[in-house]
């Protein structure tokens, strides 16, 4: 992934350094294992123990020999073991090294994601809770519906982002696991209890069915799922860019004193983060389709999986955390426009409470059809010839509502009297 779209934290995970890193122990606990067994020498683990870290610029220019990335690997770390050398990558097959400390880097990846969206959880129940109380235009079709409040429409994201914290645990569960079965996971020339030491030693679990591959459903299922929570940062997104429409303008972006909105017009306060968290979203689409057609390989393994997953692996994971740190900033400096809210509520004329007279109708007496055509007529008229809906019906003859029951119909507070239950389940909603 492009550095813009990057984190230290999981670069560092995906770096090259860290890889050879997760490689090294691998090989390193296969040859502690096979001591426990009582095959090799203790002096063979304790040489492979001291090794130094394989150096990356030293392996790119020995698979420039070896044309095999995990052959060149294990020249160089034989050679820096020097006498106990043989028990290196003995009895194993690459995948077991490449897929065991593959499953190392997807669980540390997946730990820092998951920190990354509590964090962003904790910021918009913060400040759906803020903003609870505080009315605002909900909208169906992009066209005026009924009075919700801006603290609901967060807390509705705040229960959607622990759904996604819920799917990850178990996204990061399926994909840290190791296998030590050998060429077509067998275990013919590595007894199981040599893949149970190398695995618990790494806090992965053992796949109980191997090829000579763990079986890629894992890695669609993770990808899938990051692809999911991507999906979700989009629809955050997109309500923001909507509602910072200049004819809306109910929040907008935080914009720095120094910032440019445009190279060319001076005015513009544009919403970059949403619109680019946008686009990032469709990255991670990409990838989890990726992920799905790398789960048919042939018979017990081919590699046509191999160059798609050095791509999409790190980059989905480099490029979700990035959008939740972007998403998580871009919530906390929301500027929320409480006045405009108020005033474009005011602007639909009283439309948005026309339900609540409907129903008032049918309580007086009237059948639905008869309460809902006097409605419509009136509130079509209100949209063409202008006025209040309010106005409208109350010099209508055929509404037989006192005037206190009309005024109740058009009071925001009506709207949102059973909201209050939304919010206590908000409040007992945490993440695990």
């Amino acid at each position: 992934m492009i550095e813009r779209y990057s984190t230290p934290e999981m670069t560092a995970v995906w770096s090259e350094a860290r890889k050879l890193a997760a490689w090294r122990e691998v090989e390193v606990l296969v040859v502690e294992a096979w001591v426990r067994q009582g095959v090799a020498p203790r002096e063979a683990a304790e040489s492979a123990r001291r090794t130094p870290e394989v150096d990356p610029t030293a392996w790119r220019e020995r698979e420039n020999v070896t044309n095999h990335d995990v052959a060149a690997f294990v020249d160089l770390l034989t050679e820096s073991v020097g006498d106990g050398g043989e028990w290196i990558h003995y009895g194993l097959t690459s995948s077991d090294v490449l897929d065991t400390a593959s499953g190392v880097l997807l669980k540390e990846s997946g730990e820092l994601l998951l920190d990354a969206v509590a964090e962003l959880f904790a910021m918009v129940k913060e400040r759906a809770i803020i903003y609870r109380d505080t009315p605002i235009i909900g909208r169906t079709h992009g066209i005026w519906a009924e009075p919700t409040s801006f603290g609901l429409k967060l807390a509705n994201w705040a229960f959607e982002i622990a759904r996604d914290h819920e799917r990850l645990v178990d996204a990061v569960d399926g994909v840290s696991f190791g296998k030590i079965s050998g060429a077509v996971g067998t275990y013919a020339h590595t007894p199981p209890d040599i893949e149970r030491y190398v695995c618990s030693s790494l806090g992965l679990n053992v796949e109980p069915a191997s090829t000579q591959v763990i079986p890629r459903d894992r890695h669609a299922h993770y990808l899938s799922v990051l692809a999911l929570i991507g999906s979700s940062i989009e629809r955050f997104a997109t309500e923001i860019r909507h509602l910072q429409r200049s004819e809306v303008n109910e929040v907008r972006e935080s914009f720095g004193g120094d910032q440019k909105g445009s190279s060319a017009m001076p005015h513009k306060r544009n919403p970059i983060a949403s619109e680019n968290l946008t686009g990032v979203s469709r990255l991670l689409r990409g990838y989890a389709s990726a992920g799905l057609e790398n789960v048919a390989l042939w018979h017990e393994r081919d590699i046509s999986h191999s160059a798609v997953e050095r791509v999409v692996l790190p980059d989905a994971t480099i490029v979700l955390h990035y959008a939740l740190r972007r998403m998580t900033r871009l919530v906390e400096h929301l500027v929320v426009d409480e006045e405009r809210m108020a005033a474009n509520l005011e602007s639909t004329r009283g439309l948005v409470y026309s339900q609540a007279v409907l129903l008032a109708l049918i309580d007086s007496g009237l059948t639905r059809d008869e309460a809902y055509r006097l409605v419509q007529r009136n509130a079509m008229t209100t949209w063409d010839e202008g006025g209040t809906l309010h106005d409208r019906l109350a010099a209508d003859t055929e509404v037989k509502l006192d005037a206190a029951a009309l005024a109740a119909c058009f009071a925001p507070e009506r709207a949102l009297r059973h909201a209050q239950v939304i919010f206590e389940r908000l409040d007992a909603t945490g993440l695990q």
